[in-house]
């Protein structure tokens, strides 16, 4: 599918804040995790990309008090959520695809958000060009395409209806089978000749969660966004019945009521020359 295609689709995506925000602890670890990795660097222009309802960035912002913190973000809900909380952090609404930057700088910080965004090749070639010499780019994707909770999406949507029939649009089934994300050599490649330093590391995560469809939960706020929006009423009644039926099978709660949900993360810190 087209960049646009897919820009237009996420960008039409009605964000809850309150239902991501309560995952706030596991999802906030990597950013933190990755932010502690460049800690020695002293920016003085800093753009947070995807920054949500603005933790992360407002973190970023006490931990360089004297830069200049800009938080990019195309969900007004998402904004509207992080401008409650007093901050020295610039927020705007904008499309990561088509995002300028409107000063040069020190650090392209984002966490969890650029695999809404396709086309990498073009898109990380752009993200290292803007910054300043010595500029740090630091990146942190979720590897979840072939996760079962996501490989599980595809399959309800491809035979999850009345009698195993097809959910959804071609479009959207498409959107959703793509993968966004590279293997991370994809991304040593791309950016070895713009840089100095280049570091490339993957976690697994094991989060322990909660609750009667604690999987489910997590989807909803962030992967399953796009299909909730893409299927028609009785659609996403008879998807959400099935889907929600498979993760229980794949994602059993334990003796103890917790369940267990393995997530692997790709993280990227690149030094410009």
């Amino acid at each position: 599918m087209s960049e646009s295609t897919h820009q237009n689709q996420v960008a039409g995506t009605h964000w809850n804040p309150n239902l991501y925000l309560k995952f706030s602890d596991h999802r906030l670890r990597p950013g933190l995790e990755l932010l502690n990795r460049i800690s020695s660097i002293s920016p003085k222009t800093i753009y947070d990309l995807g920054c949500g309802a603005g933790e992360l960035t407002r973190i970023i912002s006490e931990q360089w008090p004297m830069a200049s913190v800009y938080g990019i973000d195309n969900s007004k809900e998402m904004l509207e959520q992080a401008a409650k909380t007093p901050s020295n952090v610039q927020w705007q609404e904008m499309n990561i695809s088509h995002w300028v930057p409107d000063k040069k700088p020190d650090l392209i910080y984002s966490n969890a958000t650029l695999h809404w965004v396709d086309n990498h090749y073009k898109l990380f070639t752009q993200l290292i060009e803007f910054l300043n010499t010595g500029g740090t780019l630091a990146i942190q994707m979720p590897l979840s395409w072939d996760l079962p909770s996501h490989r599980l999406m595809r399959e309800t949507l491809a035979n999850g209806g009345q009698n195993a029939t097809t959910l959804g649009t071609q479009e959207l089934r498409d959107a959703v089978a793509n993968k966004w994300v590279e293997d991370a050599e994809v991304y040593y490649d791309l950016l070895r000749n713009y840089t100095e330093n280049i570091d490339i590391w993957q976690t697994e995560y094991l989060h322990i969660l909660k609750g009667q469809d604690p999987v489910l939960d997590w989807v909803k706020a962030t992967g399953l966004r796009p299909i909730l929006n893409g299927l028609e009423d009785k659609e996403r009644e008879i998807f959400l019945a099935e889907y929600s039926r498979r993760l229980r099978d794949v994602y059993p709660t334990r003796p103890d009521g917790c369940t267990l949900y393995p997530f692997r993360r790709l993280f990227i810190v690149a030094t410009t020359v």
